[in-house]
């Protein structure tokens, strides 16, 4: 009886140490720090509007083929691009602000969150916002998404100092794709969890994205047969009161290419 209770205590103990997700100390909560606007998972609204969203472009590839798709559906997404893609390929992110979609910073390096110093943290975004916006245009508008999504409380306080606003993505809205689980799985789990406000996460570089690509021709006529508008992320930020301090003027869409990459 005692060495059954013993197996039974040591299986609970290897179940905390081992199975339990590890939370970084330093990571903010969700529940503390979205009721001020300073990092966005998702926005309550009672207008059926979406935002799709995708990181780490641009790619040769994938990204082009995108664009192909959005461009024949009508509508517009919001990048996230990392610097280093920026100067390597800036043909495409020309074509992507011509065309109407939205940019946003996803550092330069794509390094890790959880241990970056605030100094880092200044460096992999101003680095990045040199090439996205280098003429300081008051029309500029400064969206910021970490690498996997970390936000901790050091790199907060620099990246409100800076005047981003931190964009993640609706926690039921990560099909992860890049795990490349098959296009009718992906779709059907961006579908299947829809909510009015989801900023949905998908991802144009870092791998094979074909299933992403083919993915995205069944979500797109679906959302409309479903009644939703698909609009960039600052559209849907403007939908929502608690955002109005973030568009103290009206910003009008940056029609303007980026003179580092034209």
């Amino acid at each position: 009886m005692f060495t059954t209770i013993r197996v039974i205590v040591l299986m609970f103990l290897c179940h905390i140490l081992f199975l339990t997700p590890k939370v970084d100390a330093g990571v903010v909560n969700r529940f503390e720090v979205e009721k001020y606007g300073d990092v966005i998972w998702e926005v309550p609204s009672k207008k059926k509007q979406v935002a799709i969203t995708f990181d780490d472009g641009p790619d040769p590839v994938y990204t082009s083929q995108i664009l192909d798709v959005l461009k024949k559906e009508g509508v517009h997404a919001t990048f996230f691009l990392i610097g280093r893609r920026v100067e390597k390929y800036p043909e495409i992110v020309k074509r992507e602000l011509k065309e109407g979609h939205e940019i946003g910073n996803h550092t330069y390096n794509h390094p890790s969150f959880h241990t970056i110093s605030r100094h880092k943290v200044v460096v992999e975004t101003r680095k990045t916002e040199h090439l996205l916006d280098p003429g300081h245009h008051s029309d500029y508008i400064k969206l910021f998404r970490p690498p996997g999504g970390t936000v901790t409380e050091n790199s907060l306080k620099v990246l409100k100092k800076e005047g981003y606003k931190v964009i993640l993505w609706s926690w039921h809205q990560d099909p992860r794709d890049w795990t490349n689980p098959g296009s009718e799985r992906i779709a059907r789990h961006i579908l299947t969890n829809l909510k009015n406000g989801d900023i949905i996460l998908l991802h144009d570089s870092g791998g094979n994205r074909s299933q992403t690509v083919a993915a995205l021709k069944i979500i797109l006529p679906r959302l409309k047969e479903m009644g939703y508008e698909i609009v960039t992320v600052d559209e849907l930020l403007k939908m929502h009161p608690r955002y109005n301090e973030f568009h103290g003027t009206e910003m009008k869409k940056k029609e303007e290419v980026p003179s580092l990459i034209e």
